[in-house]
């Protein structure tokens, strides 16, 4: 059975419908009782430190205490203002340290959580203008805050999720051979990749080939799954936009041996989406596209057709499965 985790904010859209008596946001333990209405899903990822108030342990027993599992964290540098001119790149070297600690902390959370996964999205560090920072240097403390951080705790997976820009104009991570590049250059056995379709498509890349690229130089250690038009991070409803994209990139990452938690991060928030409803929907589809997946991996008229490069062939293939026949 596949497993399927969700962003965990979603799941505080509408909230008046859920809690109309509710002063105030509602908390993330609210929010995962809420996910537990929708069939099909198995975990949530939780962002540290936010999501994790008190002691790791008893934040994963409460979340088990829903029906649900923990995947990993993602850490979110959000305590100290500093950290908007970088993380592990700020150029005061005790800003770098707390993040790099904050981070360690996060880590440490998840084991004790019993979830050894650990997303980093550095969005945080990057550069705005010309002549605003070395970056020679920016990049020596990048690769080296990766390192310190993935050397901490060998135990936990740490993943790299790139993005193109946003909040910075340029990310230090801003594609998929950039962020292979960090880890070869990092060179620890416990780093990996995040592939996130929509920060995919914005960096102008297909996210089939991405996955294939890391599954030669890296490995594949989350899936995050939603929709755009390659503009900005639009975070849409799985399939919504590009289903046959999607579907080279599920039959793809199946065949590279991919079998972790595929998570939706998805943003019904942005348009007032019913969250349960819109994260039913992303595993109605994506199960679809999976069992399509299947019928891709057993089409030998279609594995010619791209054995050839013989789009034509190819396209009549894909939208005959599609199309159920």
């Amino acid at each position: 059975m596949t497993k399927f985790a969700t962003r965990l904010n979603s799941f505080a859209a509408r909230a008046e419908t859920e809690w109309p008596d509710l002063k105030g946001k509602p908390t993330a333990l609210m929010c995962a009782h809420r996910a537990t209405k929708v069939p099909g899903l198995t975990h949530v990822d939780l962002n540290y430190p936010d999501h994790v108030p008190g002691a790791p342990a008893d934040t994963a027993a409460a979340i088990r205490d829903c029906g649900l599992e923990v995947n990993g964290l993602a850490m979110r540098y959000y305590t100290n203002p500093a950290f908007k001119l970088g993380a592990f790149t700020h150029p005061d070297r005790a800003v770098r340290q707390e993040a790099i600690d904050q981070t360690k902390a996060g880590i440490d959370a998840a084991l004790e959580m019993g979830a050894p996964l650990m997303t980093l999205w550095l969005g945080q560090d990057g550069f705005d203008y010309s002549f605003q920072g070395d970056y020679a240097r920016m990049w020596e403390d990048e690769v080296s805050g990766i390192r310190e951080v993935a050397a901490h705790a060998p135990e936990c997976m740490i993943s790299i999720e790139y993005k193109p820009n946003e909040p910075r104009s340029y990310a230090l991570m801003p594609d998929v051979a950039t962020t292979l590049l960090a880890i070869d250059e990092v060179g620890l056995p416990n780093l990996g990749v995040t592939l996130d379709f929509a920060h995919v498509l914005y960096a102008d890349e297909m996210p089939a080939f991405a996955a294939t690229l890391i599954s030669r130089r890296s490995r594949l250690l989350g899936v995050h799954l939603n929709d755009g038009y390659g503009k900005r991070d639009d975070g849409l409803m799985v399939g919504s936009v590009h289903p046959q994209a999607t579907l080279e990139l599920l039959w793809q990452i199946t065949r590279d041996g991919f079998d972790g938690v595929i998570y939706f991060d998805t943003f019904p928030d942005a348009s007032g989406i019913d969250p349960v409803e819109e994260c039913a929907t992303n595993i109605e589809v994506t199960e679809r596209l999976i069992a399509m997946a299947k019928r891709v991996a057993g089409d030998n008229a279609l594995h010619e057709a791209i054995a050839a490069q013989d789009s034509p062939r190819s396209q009549r293939a894909v939208q005959r499965i599609m199309g159920g026949e």
